[in-house]
């Protein structure tokens, strides 16, 4: 979790010296390219993502460690050769791409085809980081991802953006600049992951292991049948979390995409928040389902469900509260996303309180119901977006996205329901959202109402509300199981 939190202020961290340092149209063309590099690299990583952790832990769960080597292999090689593709695809699709996305600044196309093909140059490197560090995690590794992606890949983006900030001190403002120094950490820590990854593979490869092709086939065949629909399913949530900056350049504009991108940066650092105890649950969760452990499966589901509510509603309440605020630190000119951010941050509320309920369905296996509901809320957030973009702009892209977002974790929170009898909502869930609604919510709101709106006011209710939320925690530490951060488990107890 400390590693996610340092990963997304390290990101809103970026996107502020890119704000700030850029025009609004050379903002908006540089957060446009950076949404197809991500849109490319969860293409090329095929799904790997979740079918590199959930059959380590099934092999491991089921008695058949000697297949984990062949499993790696099946799911490393594909990610290699079709990554390349994708980057080719990319460098020759890029002043196409920049035609679409800058049609209103002619004079931006040149410079943002330039930043999208020194972008395509680095998607391999982007998707064999990811495939490698899931392996590792796979292994009930989490390090490897903390250090390498959170901390070390974060911190460099962080230190090279600035460094290119800084030289626009005595010239002028390059995309294909800003681009090369936001890829370029990647290549250190592709190399790190892949020296994290055999490392841990070879500790916990058994003596003697060796495997029959008739095993090896049935694996390939049962493997891609499991990640395949899953595939889909990430690219296109990939696209739920990226389309909509694209089709905002497209529909609206390059200044409009700007003002869009900043405002929802925050929900980018609440995204890591659910990623990061995602994955701390994902092996374990696995291997629960696997061996039909229904109770530890609901007991992690829920105990991790309090723990994301308790991280994230109070930066949702927040952001609400301090919306014009938070913006204007950006620059005025960003002032008028303050709609955006409060849209935004009431759909992260509904989202977070179902917990990481997308990762649960696919976890019990059901991955084609992960593929249609991602397509579902992918076909509401283009419907939105086409119809409200013209008229609303960047309202009209908030809009599409906190229908997707709604409509993506209510669809798998029934049917994770209906077919495991699964649900988020434990005492530790309910505890952390009355808990962060009073303080973050009803406390300010009363305060405010006292002594103003203004910043005097605000500052004085975060200040009432602050630590009273951090007693409240203490006193609901038992329900809210604190205690495991305190504690080293052994992996049975785990279970």
């Amino acid at each position: 979790m400390a590693g996610s939190v340092l990963a997304g202020t390290t990101g809103v961290l970026v996107t502020w010296i890119v704000a700030r340092t850029l025009g609004k149209a050379e903002a908006g063309a540089f957060f446009s390219a950076t949404a197809a590099f991500v849109l490319a690299g969860g293409l090329a990583k095929l799904g790997t993502s979740t079918g590199l952790v959930y059959w380590p832990a099934r092999l491991r769960a089921t008695g058949r460690s000697h297949l984990l080597g062949p499993c790696l292999r099946i799911g490393l090689a594909p990610v290699v050769v079709f990554s390349l593709l994708l980057a080719v695809v990319m460098w020759a699709g890029a002043p196409a791409i920049a035609r679409i996305t800058a049609h209103d600044s002619p004079e931006m196309i040149a410079g943002h085809a330039a930043g999208l093909r020194v972008l395509a140059a680095f998607i391999p490197l982007q998707a064999l980081t990811d495939v490698l560090l899931t392996v590792t995690r796979g292994y009930r590794s989490m390090r490897p991802t903390v250090l390498l992606d959170r901390v070390l890949r974060s911190s460099l983006q962080l230190l090279t953006v600035s460094l290119a900030g800084v030289s626009t001190l005595w010239a002028a403002a390059s995309l294909p600049v800003f681009a090369l120094a936001w890829a370029a950490p990647y290549l250190p820590v592709a190399v790190l992951a892949g020296y994290a990854a055999r490392r841990v593979y070879l500790t916990g490869r058994p003596p003697g292991a060796s495997s029959d092709r008739a095993e090896r086939d049935r694996l390939r065949r049962d493997f891609w049948l499991f990640t395949g629909p899953r595939a889909l399913a990430a690219v296109a949530q990939l696209a739920l979390q990226r389309v909509d900056v694209l089709l905002v350049a497209a529909l609206g504009g390059l200044g409009p995409a700007a003002v869009y991108a900043v405002a929802g940066r925050f929900v980018i650092l609440i995204q890591f928040a659910n990623q990061g105890l995602s994955q701390s649950v994902q092996p374990r969760l696995a291997e629960a389902l696997s061996t039909g452990d229904r109770d530890a499966a609901n007991r992690l589901y829920q105990v991790a469900t309090g723990w994301l509510v308790l991280i994230t509603w109070p930066v949702n309440l927040l952001v609400i509260l301090f919306a014009p605020y938070y913006l204007r630190l950006f620059g005025d000119d960003y002032t008028a996303g303050t709609p955006v951010v409060r849209l935004l941050a009431v759909a992260m509320l509904i989202a977070t309180g179902c917990g990481m309920v997308d990762m649960v369905l696919a976890m019990a296996g059901r991955t084609s119901l992960n593929l249609g509901n991602v397509l579902v809320a992918l076909a509401v957030t283009i419907g939105l977006d086409v119809l409200l973009i013209p008229r609303w702009g960047a309202l009209g892209a908030a809009a599409g996205l906190a229908g997707a977002m709604v409509a993506n974790n209510l669809l798998p929170l029934v049917q994770v329901f209906r077919s495991s009898r699964l649900h988020p909502f434990g005492p530790g869930t309910r505890a952390a959202a009355l808990l962060s609604i009073g303080c973050f919510g009803l406390l300010p709101w009363a305060v405010t109402g006292l002594a103003g709106r203004g910043p005097a006011g605000l500052a004085l209710a975060v200040a009432v509300a602050a630590p009273v939320f951090g007693g409240g925690t203490w006193l609901l530490r038992g329900r809210l199981e604190l205690g495991a951060f305190t504690r080293r488990n052994h992996p049975k107890e785990a279970r």
